[in-house]
């Protein structure tokens, strides 16, 4: 073939041997006089080879393909700097061109059915709604425009070979997109879910429909009622701190009584009944009572736990309109002042209240116990950590709301404490065992 390539149009450099040691110094000066001409002499031809680089190099699209895509670049010579940068920039150039005119090239687009198909699987609740067929559009539009990128990027990867000469290293194409790693869209756990869920029907006792009836009917009892009514205790005015321990201890009493006759006759009349245990296996007779005493008991220890916030919310700094009201004197008794009840007599009635409650609804019994003439009760004590956070926050008000109460006492204690506490009759017997005139006594 006379079709000129890259190969054929650069002729191997051949250069004088290395010089030994043992040459003469005039034989070293003719030697690289020959390499200086032989250099120039090839500079020339080169020169006048990159000035019809058209003709040589890329003499048709055919030779372009060949030489700079379908075939990697062949070895360059050892050129002189100018030639290799004009050499390279050619190159670039050129491959640049190529790839601009291979991603302007229409792709086929994606087809109709494809988008479609796609929003078959996105269930129709979320397809409902102005601002979600926006969204679902724009969805589309992504997937379009990724898809034509994927696709140009493909075939510039798969028609186009970058040279491996200087200057294109930017131009490094991306990896096409990979799959989204942990998102498998197929369906091999539908089997287990299901297999899931049959388990759970079968051992998980609270989705039994007795365990609703036994929800609807704590529901029912408690989300409104409180062990003791405290919105009444501002407007009965100041009370004496027994007084309201004894209210606070009949209230618990009256609470405890009304829920064993209502709340819990409706639970004892459930079971009672064959269709409670309607699909309990008699395996597991023992593990669905054991359901049924600890659903009671968070049901309990719920109402215990609303109370006693209840309580303390009347304490709140922040709305000083539900504090209570308390009774206390300031009397004089064996030569001192004092006031009665004392302060620490004052917290240790209000923390009974907390006490108390917690008290209340620890003896009922459960329903297997019941049934099987047994004494087992259910866990109904209140937790230990509503114990400290309601004591802890009753002391901090307690001690705030009586910073008043005893600065007027140590002013009384200040001004008239001499009177009470013998520094007065001292003062007399003193005066008396001592000689004074009339208008001394006077």
């Amino acid at each position: 073939s006379n079709k000129k390539t890259l190969r054929t149009s650069f002729l191997p450099t051949v250069l004088p041997s290395s010089v030994t040691s043992d040459m003469s110094p005039l034989q070293n000066k003719l030697l690289t006089y020959r390499r200086h001409n032989e250099q120039q002499k090839m500079l020339n031809q080169l020169l006048r080879t990159c000035d019809g680089i058209s003709d040589v190099f890329f003499y048709s699209t055919q030779n372009l393909l060949e030489v700079c895509l379908l075939d990697p670049v062949p070895p360059i010579p050892e050129l002189p700097s100018t030639v290799r940068k004009y050499f390279f920039s050619i190159l670039n150039t050129n491959y640049l061109f190529m790839k601009k005119c291979v991603q302007s090239n229409p792709v086929v687009p994606i087809q109709q059915q494809w988008l479609m198909s796609m929003l078959t699987l996105v269930p129709q609740s979320l397809m409902e709604g102005k601002d979600r067929e926006l969204i679902a559009e724009k969805l589309l539009g992504e997937i379009i425009r990724d898809y034509e990128m994927s696709m140009r990027r493909c075939v510039v990867r798969n028609v186009l070979i970058k040279p491996d000469v200087k200057g294109l290293e930017d131009e490094e194409e991306a990896p096409l997109p990979l799959s989204p790693l942990g998102l498998d869209f197929s369906r091999p756990w539908h089997n287990s879910f299901i297999q899931a869920k049959n388990q759970i029907l079968s051992n998980l006792h609270i989705l039994h429909p007795t365990m609703k009836t036994l929800l609807d009917f704590g529901y029912a009892a408690f989300s409104t009622f409180l062990i003791v009514d405290f919105s009444s205790f501002r407007f009965k005015g100041p009370v004496d701190c027994e007084s309201l321990k004894t209210d606070v201890s009949l209230s618990c009493s009256k609470a405890e009584e009304k829920i064993l006759n209502t709340w819990y006759q409706r639970v004892i009349s459930l079971f009672t009944q064959k269709e409670a245990l309607n699909g309990v296996k008699l395996g597991q007779v023992d593990s669905f009572y054991n359901c049924v005493a600890m659903l009671m008991s968070n049901q309990l220890k719920e109402l215990l736990r609303r109370t006693v916030e209840a309580f303390v919310k009347l304490f709140d700094p922040e709305d000083r309109n539900c504090l209570p009201l308390f009774k206390m004197e300031l009397i004089l008794d064996e030569k001192k002042m004092e006031f009665y009840p004392s302060f620490q007599d004052l917290e240790q009635a209000i923390l009974f209240i907390v006490n108390r409650i917690g008290q209340t609804l620890q003896n009922i019994q459960t329903v297997r116990s019941w049934l099987m003439g047994d004494t087992t009760t259910l866990d109904a004590e209140l937790p230990n950590h509503v114990i400290i956070w309601a004591t802890s926050a009753l002391r901090k008000s307690i001690k705030d709301n009586l910073e008043g109460p005893k600065e007027y006492f140590e002013n009384y204690v200040e001004r008239y404490g001499w009177l009470v506490d013998g520094t007065a009759q001292a003062r007399i017997e003193r005066f008396e065992a001592e000689e004074h005139s009339f208008d001394e006594y006077t």
